[in-house]
C-alpha cells in the first residue's frame, strides 16, 4: 500500500498540470481518451481510493487494476458493469502489480468472466506465497526480523495477531496467469500498450505506455502527491530496494516521452511525469541526507523514524508501524549496499546502524 507518513510528498508548488476539473463519482467513469475509462473504488484508511482502468477491447474491456476484496467492492463493480461499461464482458485482467487494493478482485472479475489475470511473473509468485500465508502462525524469521529492527514485545504480539491480514483482502486468487514482461506490447482495442517495469515498490511493477495515444497507466510507480511505500520485508532482510527504485526513476526518465498523460492508482490524472520523476528522486536524496545527520550515534532502524517521516510513529498503530520499519530499514540497507553504513549486532540480536568513517 502507499505510505503517506513520508516527507516525500509533491510540493504545493509543483509544476505538475492535472488536466480533469473532477473525479468519477461512485458506480460511474470519466473517458480520459477515446476507449480508456477512468473509475474509481473506495478504499478504507487515510488513502481513500484506487484508480482503475477500463479499455476498450473489441466487443469487452480490458480492466487495468481491480479494487481490495470485499462486499463493498462487489457492490461498486456490479454498479460498474451494468453502467459505464454497458453489460460488455471483461476480456481480460490486468493487475500494475501485487498488492491487495490492485489485485483483491482479480479472481472475481476473472471467475466471473473466465477470462484470464495477466501480470509479471515475479509479483504474481510473490502475490500467491503471501496470500498463502492466510491462516498461518506468523514465522519465526519474521519474529526475528522485526526483533532486530528494535520492536518491543506489544508490537511483536500486534504482529502475531494480524499476520495473514494480507490474504484476507483477496478474492480467491487464480492458480494460473498470463505473464507480462518488460518491453512486450499488448494489442488492446486497436491500440499497442507497451509493458515498461519499474522496481522497488513490488519487485516487478507493471506500467503501459500507448504512446499513440500518448498515455501511461502508471499503477503506483508514479503518484503525482505521494510517493509509494518501498520497504524491505522479512522475507529479504538484506534487499536494496530502494536502490531499485532510484534505479527505476532515471531509467523512466531516460526513456519514457515527457509529454504523456499519466493515468495513476492514486490522485488524479496529470502531465509533468519527468518533473514527477525528479521530485521523487530529489525526496529520496532529502531523506537519505536527513537520515545521515541523524546517525551521530549507532541507531536501530525504530530509531530513525523522526528523520525519515513527517508524523509520529506510533507502535500500537501496527500497519503504520510496520510499513515505516520496512521503509526505515530500506533507507538504512540502501546506505550499507553503498558503504556508507556498517551493522553490528548486539547480545539480544537487535542490529544496530552506523556510518562508516569517511
Amino acid at each position: 500500500m502507499t505510505d503517506s507518513t513520508s516527507h516525500k510528498n509533491a510540493s504545493a508548488h509543483a509544476p505538475l498540470h492535472y488536466p480533469f476539473d473532477r473525479v468519477p463519482a461512485p458506480g460511474g467513469a470519466i473517458e480520459v481518451a477515446p476507449g480508456v475509462l477512468w473509475m474509481r473504488l473506495d478504499l478504507p484508511g487515510p488513502l481513500n481510493h484506487i484508480n482503475l482502468w477500463a479499455l476498450a477491447d473489441e466487443d469487452g474491456w480490458t480492466i487495468v487494476d481491480t479494487g481490495l476484496y470485499g462486499p463493498q467492492s462487489i457492490l461498486a463493480w456490479e454498479a460498474l458493469l451494468a453502467g459505464p461499461l454497458r453489460g460488455r464482458p471483461v476480456r481480460r485482467v490486468v493487475a500494475t502489480h501485487l498488492h491487495p487494493d490492485h489485485a483483491g478482485m482479480a479472481g472475481w472479475l476473472t471467475q466471473r468472466f473466465d477470462c484470464r489475470l495477466w501480470m509479471t511473473r515475479l509479483d504474481y509468485l510473490h502475490c500467491k506465497a503471501m496470500v498463502s500465508d492466510t491462516g498461518r502462525e506468523a514465522p519465526m524469521d519474521a519474529i526475528r526480523f522485526y526483533q532486530r529492527a528494535g520492536w518491543g514485545e506489544d508490537a511483536i504480539a500486534a504482529y502475531r495477531g494480524r499476520f495473514g491480514r494480507f490474504g484476507r483482502m483477496f478474492h480467491a486468487f487464480p492458480d494460473s496467469f498470463r505473464r507480462i514482461a518488460e518491453g512486450q506490447w499488448l494489442e488492446i482495442g486497436g491500440h499497442r500498450w507497451q509493458v515498461v517495469i519499474g522496481r522497488g515498490h513490488t519487485p516487478e511493477h507493471a506500467c503501459l505506455l500507448c504512446p499513440a495515444s500518448q498515455l501511461l497507466i502508471s499503477g503506483d510507480q508514479v503518484l503525482p502527491r505521494i510517493s509509494s511505500n518501498v520497504s524491505v520485508h522479512a522475507t529479504e532482510p538484506d534487499a536494496n530496494p530502494l536502490g531499485e527504485w532510484l534505479d527505476s526513476i532515471r531509467t523512466l526518465r531516460e526513456t519514457l516521452p515527457a509529454n504523456v498523460l499519466v493515468l495513476p492508482a492514486h490522485n488524479e490524472p496529470f502531465h509533468g511525469l519527468h518533473e514527477r520523476l525528479t521530485q521523487l528522486e530529489r525526496g529520496v536524496g532529502n531523506g537519505l541526507d536527513r537520515l545521515r545527520a541523524a546517525m551521530t550515534a549507532p541507531r536501530r532502524a525504530v530509531d530513525v523514524f523522526g528523520a525519515l517521516f513527517r508524523r509520529e510513529i506510533r507502535s500500537d498503530d501496527t500497519s503504520t508501524y510496520g510499513l515505516a520499519t520496512g521503509e526505515a530499514i530500506a533507507h538504512l540497507n540502501y546506505l550499507v549496499h553503498a558503504g556508507e553504513a556498517s551493522i553490528e549486532t548486539d547480545g539480544d540480536g537487535v542490529l544496530w546502524y552506523m556510518l562508516t568513517a569517511a
